[in-house]
């Protein structure tokens, strides 16, 4: 029998990636559920559940908050699409891909765009920002609270100041950050946040929750014509989405079953509980790989985003190599680095259901093997070792204090 005759079996994976990443069972068993139609009366009241709880999880009150049939990349599309046009000026701060990505797409806007840069590895610094304003009215700020690309993390609330400042929009790509770092969409006053599916959430990849205050709503209700993108276009969208459910689209119903579990046990667990979680998990993997001669990309502790952490590949290890090696004998899927940090370092994803303790533990062992492998001298245990110490402190009565 040809392969493709064959029933799909795909393997089983530790998926320690920048996303997508493993999901708990309750979630693939919401995905086996009995499909229904989208206008379908129980289906609605689904729906309703599932903007309940996404305003939970993005901790807003916000009226246009529902999941984009897209990834997060179109995420990025219908927030730059629908807030910027002819004679706007916006600013895109960029400091990896997928920044890089907002800047590029809102290139294809017929607004104004400038680009505030910062090097792979740093946060742009919002005093930039203010300086490339100039004082000058701006529509939108971009940025990406999680750099997926570097692992670096921004303050939102700094940007926040400059966007009033300049009465501007602010736009965040929460897209590896939602639901594993401190995220508050109506205290920090974003004004469009959006994220992906598959990261912090542990969800199927192919949704993007996206939510708009009614700062950006009014914004979006008063432009002179009608968005570029009639699918991505968020006062249409939202018709399905709001209360009267016209139709608009066919979403992916059962990964909006998936994406509402997945919410729920986030919220389950509790938010502050999950930040806290892919923090102790963060600061243990770092402490192992430090101790196995690691460095990081991210030198400043602050800048670290939890959800990813990207380790400098050492001298004379092949990239390639050492990622087939480690999920043929080991089952787990870490990332390699992408643009100009390609063949420079390992992206490894702590997220969501992901981020376990054992899984950890079991990571730095693999790599510690491999790494001996491939020539690297690493003092015998010494990642697992510091790993377990920097639990061990995480959980005492002292570090519980501080």
């Amino acid at each position: 029998m040809s392969r493709e005759m064959e029933e799909l079996a795909p393997p089983t994976r530790l998926m320690l990636t920048p996303g997508p990443s493993s999901m708990d069972p309750r979630i693939y068993k919401a995905l086996a559920s009995p499909l229904v139609g989208h206008l379908d009366p129980w289906f609605k009241a689904c729906m309703d559940d599932t903007q309940v709880l996404m305003r939970k999880v993005f901790q807003t009150e916000n009226r246009i908050t529902m999941p984009l049939s897209a990834s997060g990349s179109g995420g990025i599309e219908a927030a730059v699409f629908n807030t910027l046009e002819e004679g706007d000026e916006a600013i895109i701060c960029v400091n990896g891909l997928f920044s890089g990505r907002m800047h590029e797409i809102a290139l294809r806007t017929p607004a104004h765009i400038i680009k505030v840069e910062a090097p792979y590895g740093l946060p742009v610094d919002p005093e930039d920002v203010r300086k490339a304003a100039k004082g000058k009215k701006i529509k939108v700020i971009g940025l990406a609270h999680g750099e997926t690309s570097s692992g670096v993390v921004t303050n939102l609330d700094h940007f926040r100041k400059v966007a009033d400042e300049c009465g501007a929009l602010l736009v965040v790509d929460a897209v590896a950050s939602l639901a594993g770092v401190p995220l508050h969409v109506d205290k920090q006053r974003l004004d469009i946040v959006f994220s992906g599916s598959q990261k912090a959430l542990s969800a199927p990849p192919g949704m993007s929750p996206i939510t708009v205050s009614p700062h950006a709503e009014e914004a979006l209700r008063s432009r002179k014509k009608k968005v570029q993108s009639w699918y991505f276009d968020l006062t249409t969208a939202m018709n399905y989405w709001g209360k009267d459910r016209l139709y608009h689209h066919t979403p992916p119903i059962s990964l909006i079953y998936a994406l509402r579990e997945a919410m729920r046990l986030t919220l389950q667990e509790g938010l502050e509980a999950r930040w806290e979680r892919h923090r102790v998990n963060q600061l243990a993997l770092i402490a192992g790989l430090e101790a196995m001669g690691l460095s990081l990309l991210v030198k400043d502790p602050k800048d670290r985003l939890p959800t990813v952490t990207p380790a400098m590949i050492p001298s004379g290890v092949d990239d390639v190599k050492f990622r087939d090696q480690l999920l043929d004998e080991f089952n787990i899927e870490i990332a390699g680095g992408i643009g100009p940090l390609k063949g420079k370092i390992w992206r490894i994803g702590l997220m969501g259901y992901c981020s376990q303790k054992p899984n950890v533990l079991l990571l730095l062992a693999a790599m510690e093997k491999l790494l001996l492998d491939a020539g690297v001298r690493v003092p015998a245990g010494a990642g697992v070792a510091a790993a377990v110490k920097s639990y061990c402190e995480a959980e005492s009565p002292v570090a519980a204090a501080r």
